[in-house]
């Protein structure tokens, strides 16, 4: 039909399709509004769709598949947020160690610099395991990858960054006690519960009181059917909101830890597999051989290095001060206060002398600017033990006494100030 045609139509016919265009305009509303009505319909369905259907289990069951579980092949995806409150503590761990960092001698590629930095922020891993002798771990960065492998026991890591290897050894000595271990790992001692059953009821009692452990529901965690297994303290005071464990319907394996914290936000830890396949990984997931150029650091020369800096007198002291290290020769133990969640460990530390005060930068205070900045770390509180500053995590408060008493536990302010003013 020409452009036209349409003026050329009689009345009638014209009127038709102005009826049909009209009753169009109507009509188009109301089926995108049924369409939206079903789809609304079908968001409950959607959802329900993500929680499998599975056999009742009860707390008791699960743990024990969770016990009797034996999977040691896995290789997979996983990611892990960690939010605790406080700043970045990666590349801590090599700050206080004599030799490390890479910049004195030591490996920037060394584990437990690297490990350290899970313990904040959001990072995507890659796992792979065949039974005890082969594990491997990669943590993927922007534009990096750092990898640590354990095969047979030998171990390396590479920090493709920084081009920086690690390796150590254990000798056949060595090996053959590892072996050991691990032989009486799968050997339960003396008065311990040796089957998945008689395991998954201690636990239940241990539990006792100060701990609710159900089975809230299922999920899907990487593709995979899982029950959730919901732990939550019964004690009020504890900064432990819950902790939610999905395990693996079919074989018992955990797929994903959450621990929320009971002021409320986002989880403090949560962990899980995004990816997960229980087959055989490749055995080329577990050689390695140093890039052309990198640069291979030895653990025996890192302890050798560390041995040698102590004895030229770079001593813990150094890092800790004098009066710590005295402190800590004459430690008197610890003093659990409480039970379960809102256990709170009481330190005295030796001397009784607490944060350093004062508006000067003579040997007994601080600084005005110095002390400032501590005041804005802690919350300053008093009771019946005297007066103290706690400092607060999401997870973890520690109260320190103007007497040098410490008081940590994973309880709130306020539980450790009711700690303190009934500890003896």
């Amino acid at each position: 039909m020409a452009p036209n045609d349409s003026a050329e139509t009689t009345g009638k016919a014209t009127g038709t399709v102005v009826g049909r265009r009209k009753a169009a305009r109507y009509i188009v509303p109301v089926a995108v509004a049924g369409v939206a009505a079903a789809t609304i319909g079908l968001v409950p369905a959607l959802a329900d769709s993500g929680d499998p259907e599975l056999p009742k289990i009860s707390a008791q069951e699960l743990i024990e598949k969770i016990a009797s579980s034996d999977e040691q092949r896995l290789s997979g995806t996983l990611k892990i947020s960690t939010d605790l409150g406080i700043p970045s503590l990666g590349g801590l761990a090599g700050s206080f160690a004599p030799g490390a960092g890479g910049t004195d001698g030591g490996s920037g590629a060394a584990p437990e610099d690297k490990l350290m930095e899970l313990t904040s922020g959001t990072h995507t891993l890659r796992v792979a395991a065949d039974g005890p002798d082969r594990q491997r771990l990669s943590i993927l960065g922007d534009a990096a990858e750092y990898n640590l492998i354990h095969n047979k026991g030998e171990v390396w890591a590479y920090d493709s960054k920084s081009g920086e290897v690690y390796h150590a050894a254990a000798d056949a000595e060595q090996q053959k006690q590892q072996k050991q271990k691990q032989r009486e790992r799968h050997q339960a001692p003396e008065g311990v519960p040796a089957t998945p059953k008689a395991l998954a009821e201690q636990a239940l009692a241990a539990a006792g009181d100060t701990t609710s452990v159900t089975v809230d529901g299922t999920s899907r965690v990487a593709g995979r059917d899982a029950y959730q297994l919901l732990i939550k303290p019964k004690q009020s005071g504890s900064t432990v909101g819950s902790i939610r464990v999905a395990v693996d319907a079919a074989n018992g394996v955990p797929l994903k830890f959450t621990l929320s914290a009971s002021g409320g936000g986002k989880a403090v830890v949560d962990a899980g597999f995004t990816k997960v396949d229980f087959g055989r990984p490749d055995a080329s997931l577990f050689s390695f051989t140093p890039p052309k150029g990198a640069k291979v650091t030895e653990a025996d020369d890192l302890k050798a290095e560390a041995e040698k800096q102590g004895e030229a007198g770079m001593t813990p002291e150094q890092f800790a001060g004098p009066e710590g290290m005295k402190a800590l020769g004459d430690f008197e133990g610890v003093n659990v206060i409480g039970e379960g969640w809102t256990s709170v460990a009481q330190i005295k530390t030796p001397g009784g002398s607490g944060l350093p005060t004062g508006g000067s930068a003579d040997a007994k205070g601080l600084p005005a600017e110095a002390q400032g900045f501590l005041d804005a770390l802690g919350d300053k509180v008093t009771g019946k033990f005297g007066s103290g500053t706690v400092f607060k995590t999401r997870l973890v408060n520690a109260l320190l006494t103007d007497d040098g008493t410490v008081y940590v536990g994973a309880v709130t302010k306020d539980a450790l100030v009711q700690a303190a003013n009934g500890a003896e």
